[in-house]
């Protein structure tokens, strides 16, 4: 099969202690370990199916933030994503596809079925994920990071990551429509999961501020039109990307730039568009928090909360005196796995109640991957999707023999 694979020199930084583990598995965090990454094409062998196992054949793949954290890298050659890494592996983790071979052991699905799969493999079986923390799990792999990804014509995975849009296609009345539709879970996913998971939730009337509107904060603003909130205000240094958290649903979307160049800052347009309450909920979706906190802090509501969406392996610096003052809360959060995510996002898509399609700027073959990865470091898009070569689609009975 055709694929991507993105290569690199493990050559852990200066004063990075690692793990015996890490050291053993070759897995830690890429900003400091993992230098000089290299893409290409390749040809790799078709997957095959254990017992529990579906083959999916992928239709739709999102270029998604952390890919491009992978391609790009610091001044000292190391690659931007802070989370584990193990290489060479195939990227791509926000995918969909049909069902073309399955185990002996699969119960539920079929081939010729139209899924969405989760990215986040973990375990099921130590404590974290047995309490309810799946995307915690210390044995987690990532799909696209430390376990082969989707940017290939077919990916292997268990059932159980496995969610049907069979449902999805019936309204939509499109099958590849549905299928990038379905891409789009997955980053939805990782917001829904902030905030209505690790999070308190919102209530109809807050008032929402987005910090970021790269896909996860332009699925933060989609959640929080659909739950009710009063008002969205969404930041971002991209006029494009404002453009699209518009229409999105966001009330108004500005560049803190020209704010500051106009003598205004995000925290003044949070308190003048509230009559001066502040903001509910804050999403911090930017992974910018040295620039972000200060302005967070100074337009906080009373008891409001921030949701750090975000990754960088950098510190910030946050003054604890304004969390107490306000009775503010801060809550991290990593993952779409676990809490519903998957299935409410995808009874939202069914019901047509989430405004998800005008995330989707661009959209290239397969055969471009490269180039998306090179366009996605504009940070103009919302979202780049690969669609995938449907000239050998699987959509009748037969598909891959196992």
């Amino acid at each position: 099969m055709r694929a991507i694979v993105l290569e690199a020199d493990w050559d852990p930084r200066p004063g990075f202690r690692l793990t015996a583990a890490e050291r053993e598995a070759k897995k830690a965090m890429g900003s400091a370990v993992w230098r000089h990454p290299r893409f290409a094409a390749a040809r790799l062998s078709d997957p095959a199916p254990g017992p529990r196992d579906v083959v999916i054949q992928v239709r739709a793949c999102g270029v998604c933030g952390s890919d491009t954290h992978c391609y790009e890298t610091d001044a000292e050659g190391y690659i931007i994503f802070s989370g584990p890494v193990r290489l060479p592996v195939v990227p791509g983790h926000e995918y969909t596809g049909v069902v073309v071979a399955k185990g002996a052991e699969v119960r539920n699905l079929h081939v010729g079925d139209l899924v969405a799969a989760e990215g986040m493999l973990n375990c099921g079986v130590c404590e974290a994920c047995r309490v309810g923390r799946p995307n915690q799990c210390p044995h987690l792999e990532m799909v696209g990071f430390s376990a082969p990804g989707a940017y290939a014509e077919y990916i292997v995975t268990e059932e159980r990551f496995c969610w049907s849009l069979n449902g999805l296609a019936q309204r939509v009345g499109d099958a590849q429509r549905a299928l990038e539709l379905g891409a789009l879970i997955e980053p939805i996913a990782c917001s829904y999961n902030g905030v209505f998971v690790s999070g308190r939730g919102m209530r109809p009337g807050d008032h929402v501020v987005v910090h970021g509107c790269g896909p996860i904060g332009l699925g933060a603003i989609a959640l929080a039109r659909a739950a009710g909130a009063a008002t969205i205000l969404a930041f971002d240094v991209s006029p494009a990307r404002c453009e699209v958290a518009l229409a999105m649903g966001a009330d108004e979307a500005h560049d803190p730039r020209k704010l500051s160049e106009e003598g205004s800052s995000p925290a003044e347009e949070v308190r003048r568009v509230t009559k001066g309450w502040g903001a509910d909920l804050q999403i911090e979706a930017a992974g910018a928090a040295k620039h972000t906190m200060p302005e967070i802090e100074r337009s906080f509501a009373p008891g409001g909360q921030m949701i750090y969406l975000g990754r960088t392996g950098e510190r910030a610096p946050v003054m604890l005196d304004a969390l107490v003052t306000g009775a503010s809360s801060i809550s991290g959060s990593r993952g779409h796995v676990g809490g519903g995510c998957f299935p409410q996002v995808i009874r939202l898509l069914e019901r047509d109640l989430l405004r998800a399609e005008p995330m989707i700027t661009s959209r290239l073959p397969f055969d471009e991957a490269l180039g998306a990865l090179a366009q996605s470091c504009t940070r103009q898009d919302g979202k780049i999707m690969l669609v995938y070569d449907q000239a050998a689609q699987a959509l009748s009975a037969g598909g891959m023999t196992t």
